[in-house]
């Protein structure tokens, strides 16, 4: 096998994302037996999970060619929350429900607010006002906002104290069920639309591969690097969640801000980097889907999935009915989005106030 990677002549880019993801991995593996704090092991476990999502997304988009770009998008919007996945399952085991629940949230937060936000901000300082497809950004937005509408219900029950209050487990199951329905759906339209999406996103990082004497990857390298990331992320979640409780009590946070910023925060390493490089390129219709794919894919399926789940991977179990401020937090946020998106253009100022709101929002959850 060493004489087969030799011959494929690995680029800058994969070599330094190899070397980092060994030894951040290796480091979180052994801060988790080893005692040197409670902070230390939490940090390097978030960035060995940021990392591992970096090599899922770059071995999905090595597999392009082959799968087509319709189907690459899709399966790298889903993989790319692989780690979030893990955390939360792991989570739910310790009985960490505040922090899922944020965790979600987050996802959709850090996505819409921060990292749209960041990638109006490069673009519009680099390129000025940017177009991005009207048509494109609506829709997605919109189907945003029916899929937090979906996921709003069964908190609704219970403030308001309807009938349904006190069967929120069954509600939350119903909803996530139509949840996945709609998802599934949706795929075969996700996959005619992302083929030109992805096309040009894979222009775009073509341009810097080509700069930077990359080179394809063989399929069978891509199958075994997708293997060993996914398995990868499964440990380094165990290690996170484990060194959770003892960092957020030693920094001073609540569970409920480590799940909103930190965890989501690590979990979205793909959307984060490659949606702000393409809007950097001058390409904001590929980085406004990308950006939005993930929220999207969290809120029709990672959210309803997990809330099944939790049925059966023991620990807690999961509904949907979220905190009052964790859900106005969410609706504000998947409506303004909406708002900033209506028009089909974005300039710098609109991603400083994105970004300022997002800033306001983690920091109302700081004591919890």
């Amino acid at each position: 096998m060493s004489w087969y990677i030799c011959e494929m002549k690995l680029g800058r880019r994969d070599i330094r994302l190899f070397a980092i993801c060994t030894v951040v991995t290796l480091l979180a593996g052994v801060f988790r037996y080893v005692d040197v704090g409670d902070v230390v092991p939490f940090v390097v476990a978030g960035g060995a999970l940021a990392a591992l999502a970096m090599l899922v997304g770059v071995s999905v988009e090595a597999l392009g060619d082959r799968l087509g770009a319709g189907a690459t998008g899709v399966l790298q919007s889903g993989l790319g929350n692989l780690p979030e996945l893990f955390v939360c399952i792991f989570a739910l085991r310790a009985g960490l429900v505040d922090v899922v629940q944020a965790t979600i949230v987050g996802s959709i937060l850090s996505n819409v607010l921060l990292v749209l936000g960041l990638a109006f901000i490069v673009g519009g300082v680099k390129n000025g006002p940017q177009d991005f497809g009207k048509t494109q950004g609506r829709s997605i937005s919109m189907l945003l906002v029916l899929a937090v509408g979906a996921l709003a219900i069964p908190s609704l029950t219970a403030s308001l104290h309807t009938p349904a209050a006190g069967h929120e487990v069954a509600l939350s199951n119903i909803v996530s069920i139509a949840l996945l329905v709609v998802f599934a759906l949706s795929l075969p339209a996700a996959l005619q639309k992302q083929s030109v999406e992805v096309a040009g996103q894979h222009h775009a990082v073509t341009e810097v591969e080509d700069h930077d004497g990359e080179h394809a990857w063989p399929v069978w390298f891509a199958v075994v690097m997708l293997a060993i990331s996914g398995v990868g992320a499964a440990f380094v979640s165990e290690w996170f969640v484990h060194a959770l409780e003892p960092a957020i009590k030693a920094i001073g946070i609540s569970e409920t801000f480590a799940g909103l910023v930190v965890v989501a925060i690590a979990g979205n390493a793909i959307e984060n980097v490659v949606g702000i490089q393409l809007a950097a390129r001058n390409r904001a219709d590929y980085a406004v889907s990308v950006i939005l794919q993930s929220p999207l894919q969290v809120a029709l399926a990672l959210a309803p999935a997990l809330v099944l789940l939790s049925h059966v991977v023991g620990g807690s179990v999961l509904t949907l009915v979220f905190p009052p401020l964790l859900l106005a937090a969410m609706i504000l946020a998947v409506v303004i989005t909406f708002v900033v998106v209506f028009d089909g253009e974005s300039t710098w100022l609109e991603g400083v106030a994105l970004v300022a709101i997002y800033g306001v929002i983690s920091a109302a959850f700081w004591w919890g």
